[in-house]
């Protein structure tokens, strides 16, 4: 199968399916909790998963834009025809899917004022730059990870004073989140952090927590943070329960000799992360 076919599939099969561990957490959360309007929103979220993957429908109508990371086996090279199949590929998965129209016709300025208006094809959507890494394997990965608006809009990243305390930097961390998670909407989210020593960095961390997080898997600072941010008692949909956040992923890169840490933080909704890997 050609390269652009696999991103193809890999891209509606990221859009309707969860993976093992989100359907995991789900139904450990919904086992635990005792509010009557929570426990009716998490069994329909889980339902809403079941006839999405059935169907091969998208978990959600915004289909977000395709972000794509590759982790580059050992001894292969790169070819510019290589990211142009990649790019075919996600233009026809957003084909097939379909995607939501979300490409903003016009120049510069009449694409961030929306004057001329949206594209009606769903393929038109652009993905940002790619991210490249090089590891230690033998088969190059590519990974598509698919970002909503709702979380997107209330991200963010800014600069915190370490005061020589990790717990510190997490809990301003925690914080922001608190102060974002009440306007989402869609919960019980997963949030993102990333920490490192630029914004550009912060944000790239925060892809790769992403792309490799697994809730079945969660760190003793991921557990701190769910801990505490489901005492807000916001619950799914806003709705109120113990379930605001089913899972944390957090990835902390190399640190400046600085008083300061970039952090980049990302209330990811109920559907999200989305993320599919194609190996090759």
């Amino acid at each position: 199968m050609i390269l652009s076919k696999k991103i193809e599939n890999a891209i509606i099969d990221g859009s309707t399916s969860y993976p093992e561990d989100r359907i995991a957490a789900f139904k450990k959360f919904l086992a635990n909790e005792e509010e009557e309007n929570a426990i009716w929103a998490l069994e329909l979220m889980i339902k809403n998963a079941e006839i999405a993957n059935k169907n091969k429908l998208p978990l959600c109508d915004d289909t977000g834009i395709p972000h794509v990371l590759i982790e580059l086996a050992k001894d292969k090279n790169l070819s510019s025809e290589f990211f142009e199949e990649i790019k075919r590929g996600i233009a026809n998965g957003f084909k097939n899917l379909p995607g939501r129209p979300m490409a903003v016709k016009g120049n510069d300025l009449e694409r961030v004022e929306q004057s001329q208006g949206l594209y009606i094809k769903g393929e038109m959507v652009i993905p940002p730059s790619f991210l490249v890494d090089s590891y230690d394997g033998d088969k190059t990965k590519i990974h598509l990870l698919f970002l909503g608006g709702g979380p997107e809009i209330r991200a963010k990243t800014y600069r915190i004073f370490h005061q020589k305390s990790y717990k510190h930097v997490l809990n301003i961390a925690i914080d922001r989140l608190k102060e974002s998670l009440p306007f989402l909407g869609c919960t019980p989210s997963i949030p993102a952090i990333g920490i490192g020593r630029t914004h550009f960095e912060a944000n790239e961390l925060i892809l790769k927590a992403m792309v490799h997080g697994n809730l079945n898997i969660q760190s003793d600072i991921e557990n701190y943070l769910v801990d505490e941010l489901n005492k807000t008692n916001i619950g799914p949909m806003g709705l109120g329960g113990k379930t605001t956040v089913i899972g944390s992923f957090i990835k902390i890169g190399p640190q400046r000799a600085s008083g300061v840490r970039i952090v980049a933080t990302r209330p990811c909704c109920f559907v999200e992360p989305r993320v599919a890997t194609v190996e090759i």
